[in-house]
Order: structure tokens, then C-alpha cells, then sequence
């Protein structure tokens, strides 16, 4: 084959194209499991600083396993347990339903003393890109025991601050609801009242993050809505 003319180019070219996306695709699906399981392990780090349990990478699976191990499951709209495992529940999925028909995860944390929260999972939008969260509710299925946020790619400084402790801090005590009515919690801009139970100081510059994260707890409230008052029920029987 003439090596100077275009057939032997356009040969050579292929086959190069064909070896090197060969190779990408054996390295993507090599390292897909190591990709998953670190992704489990970030997750149930964040489970666990909901709770206000400290974690990293080379206990969060142990530490999971005593406080929460198997108690957790998935919940629909009416509150009602349905099959399925909590782990698996893609919320980026279930945020293209409407809310009536979405599959919410619970993880329920069992603490010193037999002390119980339960742990739901939140997803939204923030100004450039998706922000997520864990929520730890308190057995009155109210009052809010714990919170953790984080984005994929807010600005720094600014709506990625939600993810600092400044913010999140101010999450413990909070409550969903008012004389049996969903209140959520509202992201203040311009400073919340301290002496409020449904809301918190936004996001200062991070306007459309603050707005987002709002949003989403609106949304998610209403989701877990049922569930939170069969809890609410069950405390006091």
C-alpha cells in the first residue's frame, strides 16, 4: 500500500480512532466499581454528618453499618413503604415525575439510648448545576436534628457556600410544620428572624442558590409530607 496517499491515511486514522476508544471504553469499565463504591462511600459520609456523625473515607462503612446497617427503605408519596433498596434511588431519576409519583429513600439512624432520626434525601437545582442534601428529622417527625448540602458546581464563595458549616448550622431545630401544616423552611435573603422556626439566613451574593435550595425543600417537604406525619402519629401512640 502506498503509505503516501490518502487511503493509507484515512486506514491508519481509523484504526487509531478504533483502538484508542477501545482502550477509554476498558478503562471506563474498569474503574466504574472503584467509581461506584467511592460514591457510596461519599454518600453515606454525608448521611452520617447529617446526624452529626464525623466520617471519612476509611470508617463511614463501619460507622453506617452499626448506627443504620439495613433500616432504610423507600417511601411514596402517601407515606406507604414500597420495594425497592433506599441506596439505589437515582433522586436526578425521580425529579423528572411529578411529585405525587416519585420514590423517596429514608435512612432511619439508631443513636445512643434508642434514640431514632430518620434521614431523607433532597435534590434540586442551584444556579449552575444540581445541589443535593440529607436531612435528619427527629421522632416527633418535625423538628430537624441535622442537615448537610452540597452542589456540583456553585460559585465559590457564594452559592457554594451551602455547603459550610455557617449555613448548615442553622438547620438543627428547625421546623417543617405549623399546627399540623407543611411551613417548610424558607432560605431568608436579607437575614432571617432568629426567633422563627421556618426559616434561615440565605446565602449572601448566592441569591439564585439561596432561591434553589428553598425551592427544593418546598418540594421535598411535600414529598415526605405523609411519611413525616405517620411518624408525627406513631409518637404518640
Amino acid at each position: 500500500m502506498n503509505k503516501e496517499g490518502n487511503g493509507y491515511t484515512l486506514i491508519y486514522a481509523s484504526v487509531l480512532v478504533i483502538v484508542v476508544a477501545a482502550l477509554l471504553a476498558f478503562v471506563a469499565t474498569s474503574l466504574k466499581p472503584l467509581q461506584d463504591r467511592n460514591e457510596m462511600v461519599a454518600k453515606k459520609i454525608d448521611i452520617l454528618k447529617s446526624i452529626n456523625i464525623d466520617s471519612d473515607a476509611a470508617n463511614a462503612e463501619e460507622i453506617y453499618e452499626k448506627i443504620i446497617g439495613d433500616k432504610s427503605y423507600i417511601v411514596n408519596f402517601k407515606g406507604e413503604k414500597v420495594e425497592g433498596v433506599a441506596f439505589n434511588v437515582s433522586l436526578a431519576d425521580e425529579n423528572r415525575k411529578p411529585v405525587e409519583e416519585r420514590l423517596l429513600p429514608v435512612f432511619e439512624a439508631s443513636l445512643e439510648d434508642d434514640v431514632v432520626k430518620y434521614v431523607i434525601e433532597l435534590r434540586g437545582n442551584g444556579l449552575w448545576g444540581p445541589i443535593w442534601g440529607y436531612i435528619a428529622i427527629n421522632d416527633d417527625g418535625n423538628t430537624l436534628y441535622g442537615a448537610t448540602f452540597s452542589h456540583k458546581g456553585e460559585t465559590p464563595g457564594l452559592g457554594a457556600e451551602i455547603a459550610g458549616d455557617n449555613f448548615q448550622d442553622q438547620f438543627p431545630g428547625k421546623q417543617i410544620f405549623e399546627n399540623g401544616k407543611n411551613r417548610s423552611i424558607d432560605v431568608v435573603k436579607g437575614g432571617a428572624d432568629p426567633n422563627n422556626k421556618h426559616e434561615v439566613d440565605g446565602i449572601s451574593g448566592g441569591t439564585i442558590t439561596s432561591n434553589g435550595l428553598s425551592n427544593m425543600l418546598d418540594e421535598y417537604f411535600i414529598g415526605y409530607e405523609s411519611f413525616l406525619k405517620n411518624i408525627e402519629r406513631s409518637s404518640h401512640e
